[in-house]
């Protein structure tokens, strides 16, 4: 039998040489949370599991589920009996459906006891990856306020539409109704719905928020509120670009929402989000207010999914107008290691560092891009829209 040890995030590992020892285990907060006389510790709970985590056959994906349960009772996943040693157990799983259920089982002698976690099945997974750009109203104004012959003359789409020629990139344009004082979409034509139409194989508009500002507008706010703005966003995309370019959106203003937020979103098409899940000083942030034990998991993982909702949670991998050229390969790099975050990977930046008239513009921002899609394009990774499909497949 396979030997467990602990690696240092707290989830069981196997180890296949050396005696088991004394051991001071110190489970995730997953686990310790809620003890149980039987707790399955691997896979996560909303875990979105794929080729890298098993072994692909013609009958489906073969796991490793491991947990603990008191020694010496007899524990059994989905009728497959464990392998012991002392209080811990592992199995062999094959997930055969989209979503299994994973129900581990300790019978002794008349006390039964039992655990379960769901967990998805990304069958048709290939690396993949989506470029999501975020805070767009500028070029909308720019286009709205000079009448352009196409939407191509505005210097921002010529560029989104060389990198897509270049490299075959699709994007996802997340926009806010509004800039401010002089512009709002009611302003924009619906003349270029052709030009909408013919590139909308590579470009979606998509809600992002009502406007820049204030900050984090939708952390407190009410789900009637947050589906308004979406609403008012969504009709005026469908009546300038019509339905062929519209998008659900991939990440909310801030990605902080009230989790009440998360049906009315999905009742509207949402089934990804992407946001940071990164822990500061002040703790876990940019993670639509999900708890530390779900955070950490996100910040080391592809996605994870919230099953009341339906909604997949997508971590950005890179956000290009905060890392320089030189540094693009090295954040990526480590990435394409970790089974646990090379399959999908999330590009992200935001539209006013584009521009020379914002405070903060970054004369380089094209080139980050460029040279970020370079790097996913030559490392094997197909463009896709997460919206299709199961996370693009």
């Amino acid at each position: 039998m396979k030997e467990f040890k602990v690696n240092r995030r707290g989830l069981l590992q196997t180890a296949t040489a050396g005696a088991l020892g004394a051991l001071a285990w110190q489970f995730a907060a997953q686990a310790a949370a809620a003890p149980s006389p039987v707790k399955i510790l691997e896979p996560f709970h909303g875990a979105v599991l794929n080729r890298r985590h098993g072994k692909q056959t013609q009958a489906g994906l073969a796991i490793r589920v491991a947990g603990e349960a008191p020694p010496g009772g007899r524990v059994a996943v989905n009728g497959i009996a464990c392998r012991r040693q002392a209080n811990l157990f592992e199995a062999e799983v094959v997930l055969r459906d989209h979503e299994t259920d994973l129900v581990a089982v300790c019978e002794s002698g008349a006390e039964r006891r039992e655990d379960r976690v769901r967990v998805v099945w990304d069958r048709h997974s290939v690396p993949r990856y989506r470029f999501s750009i975020d805070d767009n109203s500028f070029f909308l104004r720019d286009i709205a306020q000079k009448q352009y012959a196409s939407l191509f003359d505005c210097f921002y789409l010529k560029m989104l539409r060389g990198l897509h020629t270049k490299y075959g990139v699709k994007f996802t344009v997340n926009i806010y109704y509004t800039t401010g004082d002089d512009f709002s979409l009611p302003q924009f034509p619906d003349r270029y719905k052709g030009e909408w139409r013919d590139n909308s194989d590579w470009m979606k508009l998509a809600f992002h928020a009502y406007a820049n500002d204030p900050d984090r507008p939708y952390q407190e706010a009410s789900p009637e509120k947050l589906a308004a703005d979406f609403d008012l966003v969504a009709a005026e995309i469908r009546r300038f670009a019509g339905e062929e370019a519209y998008a659900p959106p991939t990440v909310i203003h801030w990605a902080m929402t009230p989790h009440s937020a998360f049906k009315p979103l999905a009742e509207r098409g949402v089934r990804v989000l992407s946001g940071n899940f990164r822990k500061g000083a002040r703790g876990w942030d940019i993670n639509y207010l999900w708890d530390d034990v779900v955070s950490e998991y996100l910040s080391r993982h592809d996605a994870w999914k919230d099953f009341e909702s339906g909604i997949v949670f997508s971590r950005i991998d890179i956000v290009c107008n905060g890392v320089p050229v030189d540094r693009t390969a090295g954040t990526l790099e480590p990435l394409a290691h970790d089974p646990n975050m090379a399959e999908i990977m999330d590009l992200f930046t935001h539209e006013q560092y584009f521009w020379p008239f914002y405070r903060a513009y970054i004369p380089d921002h094209p080139q980050r891009l460029d040279t970020a899609i370079r790097w996913v394009t030559e490392h094997g990774y197909k463009p896709v829209f997460f919206h299709e499909g199961f996370l693009g497949i």
